[in-house]
């Protein structure tokens, strides 16, 4: 060992030492833990001597319990803190924790509040929600509509005194105090009349929206100054399987959450997930497919950790949980600290959503809860926001059937896209009166051969020149229509309205629908297609295959293709059916009408459309002076380009022949 490792090690260990003894706790602090592990030692040993005998003296143990462990906490602060106490308190490394209660469950008992919307259990232990009940939605088998109870959920708030001794109060026992009106219960816990901790929950009439406050009074000389300014906050929910398609509510279910002052983002649904966001939140929500619970901040939270775990659970199907800094305000008036922010239980439905931004004119202080409804992409969502929301909302309001909404809305949308779809029959009826010319071309030049097949197309590109046909004329108007059937792709599996609203055999518009099922696995087939055949998805499937085929027919040009390319098209049909065998059934439904729609529209067109008419219209264009589009212009020097490379390698070839 050399003279640089030796001083090395020696200047570690020296380092280690000194840390060891800079961070070690002060005479005071580690009299003040003895006293605290003494005390809650000596309130066991009571506990065990005389444990109570009914409910009454089990109550009053608790309650004296609880005065003298808080006097214990509250006398056991001191006015002296250090830049490590600090350091130590916002880096959450805590050792010692402070229990008011050791045993507070003997106590515990919960409280309703409720409106017409929302049942809350609230819980005297940690003076928290137990159960979240929405009173207008029920399970998918039926049962009532729970978002947790019990043990799936887990609220939790972290006070520290000066010498960095913890209380949670997740396990204190409360004392619950209602309001008059019974919109209001405070869970308080006190220690003397002066200090105490006060949880406010207030629920208006018919809303989803809960307020929720704390208060701290008589506790400002005793906190440690990182608690008079932010108190930590910690939200943990189990997500249940609300639905039938557990696979399909996975693939919404996730957790989304705002920035102050900008746009909303969304953490992965289909894997584990952990954001450490050290940028002010101003609200996160836990998202399943159609209910969410959100948390908004009255002032942005600070150093937020949320974290997203997939459950193997036959329950539930994502565990949630956020980590938070809650700020608070110190009254100049009283010695009273105050911290807020609102709870929201409820559905994912957009309008209800975005009715709390009404009234708020600058952009950046709207809180833009109905992002969390998943429309599209950004460049798609639009069409939903401004164009099928509004009118399915129309419909809604008339209290029609589902089943008739939806196909009035495939209706509606057929009849807004049909110029395009005439456009589109035209520039095919133009081809397919070519047809003849088009075959005479393919005699003029038969072949694989490159040479023949460029001179065969450079032929046919004349001929569209002369008659006037640009051949990607079709595509645009279908390019042009896309975003308005994609829209659906992304409306109908957010749209709660669907929810348990039935149509002929499917009992449940936003579910897929199963006339045929099975258990067990089949290799490729349940992984792809599930355990189900949904009979709208088959229906669908049919009917496109049937459009593809005709429609196939109908923009033959005579052209030679690829070997396998002509069946493409039903390849694709068939594939649509694995892809959209456990999507809604009200989405396969409205496929399959706007379909149907298309058959008639299309058959209507070539009825009444006459193509003679069009093929003169095109001889009569080969003796008008033509003027190139860009398009065709642009297809002829990528022709002529291919040609000079063509002959470049024929030239090639011939050399390396000769030699």
């Amino acid at each position: 060992m050399d003279k640089n490792t030796i001083i090395g090690l020696l200047l570690i260990t020296a380092i280690i030492i000194g840390f060891s003894i800079y961070n070690r706790p002060s005479q005071e602090q580690l009299a003040t833990q003895q006293r605290i592990r003494d005390s809650l030692e000596l309130m066991e040993k009571q506990r065990v001597a005389s444990l109570p005998q009914d409910n009454e003296d089990e109550n009053a143990f608790a309650d004296s319990m609880q005065q003298s462990s808080a006097a214990d906490f509250f006398g056991s602060t001191s006015t002296d803190f250090t830049a490590a106490d600090s350091s130590r308190l916002t880096n959450t490394a805590f050792s010692d924790t402070l229990s008011l209660g050791t045993h507070p469950q003997r106590s515990a008992e919960t409280v309703v509040l409720e409106n017409e919307k929302v049942r809350i259990l609230l819980n005297t232990l940690g003076g928290s929600i137990r159960s979240v009940q929405l009173k207008e939605y029920l399970r998918y088998n039926g049962d009532s509509l729970y978002l947790f109870q019990d043990e799936e959920a887990r609220f939790n708030m972290d006070l520290f005194n000066r010498n960095s001794v913890r209380l949670s109060t997740e396990h204190e026992v409360f004392t619950p105090i209602r309001s008059a009106d019974g919109n209001s219960v405070t869970m308080r816990l006190q220690t003397t009349p002066e200090q105490y901790i006060d949880f406010v929950y207030t629920l208006p009439a018919d809303e989803y929206m809960m307020d929720f406050e704390v208060r701290v009074a008589g506790m400002r000389n005793t906190l440690h100054p990182e608690s008079l300014t932010n108190f930590r906050m910690y939200w943990e929910q189990d997500v249940r399987q609300q639905e039938k398609g557990r696979a399909f509510e996975n693939r919404y279910a996730r957790i989304h959450y705002k920035y102050d002052r900008q746009d909303v983002k969304k953490m992965s649904e289909s894997k584990n997930d952990r954001k450490e966001l050290s940028d002010p939140v101003k609200w996160f929500a836990f998202k399943d497919q159609y209910f969410s619970s959100i948390v908004i901040g009255k002032k942005p939270f600070n150093n937020t950790i949320l974290t997203s775990e997939v459950l193997d659970d036959p329950d539930h199907i994502k565990s949630y949980a956020a980590e938070v800094w809650v700020p608070c305000e110190m009254s100049a008036e009283s010695d009273l600290i105050t911290a807020g922010f609102n709870y929201y239980f409820g559905p994912v439905h957009y309008n209800t959503l975005k009715a709390y931004d009404k009234g708020v004119s600058d952009s950046s202080q709207k809180l833009n809860l109905e992002e969390i409804v998943y429309l599209g992409y950004r460049w798609l969502s639009w069409v939903n926001k401004w164009f099928v929301i509004p009118i399915f909302n129309f419909f809604l309001s008339l209290n029609w059937g589902m089943g008739l909404i939806i196909l009035i809305l495939t209706l509606i949308v057929k009849l807004v896209i049909s110029p395009l779809t005439y456009k589109s029959y035209i520039s095919s009826a133009k081809m397919r009166v070519l047809r003849p010319q088009i075959q005479e071309l393919e005699k003029k030049y038969p072949g694989k051969e490159q040479e023949m097949m460029m001179k065969r197309q450079k032929a046919t590109m004349e001929l569209y020149n002369k008659v006037g046909v640009n051949p990607m004329s079709g595509c645009l108007p279908m390019l042009i229509q896309m975003p308005v059937l994609l829209a659906f792709l992304f409306f109908f599996p957010s749209a709660i309205e669907l929810r348990q609203q039935g149509f002929l055999w499917a009992d449940d518009l936003s579910t897929y629908d199963s006339l045929i099922s099975w258990s067990g696995n089949i290799p490729f087939v349940t992984k792809y297609l599930g355990n189900h055949i949904s009979i709208f998805c088959l229906l669908m499937t049919v009917v496109n295959i049937f459009y593809t085929k005709y429609n196939m027919s109908l923009t033959d040009t005579g052209q030679q293709t690829l070997p396998g390319m002509k069946y493409m098209p039903i390849f694709m049909s068939v594939i649509m059916f694995f892809f959209l065998n456990s999507y809604p059934a009200g989405l396969n439904y409205y496929y399959f009408l706007s379909t149907l729609y298309t058959i008639l529209i299309t058959l209507i067109m070539k009825q009444t459309i006459d193509e003679n008419k069009i093929l003169a219209e095109l001889e009569a264009n080969k003796n008008k002076p033509k003027k190139k589009s860009g398009f065709m212009a642009r297809l002829e020097e990528a022709q002529k380009l291919q040609e000079k490379q063509a002959r470049e390698r024929a030239k090639e070839n011939a050399k390396r022949n000769y030699r």
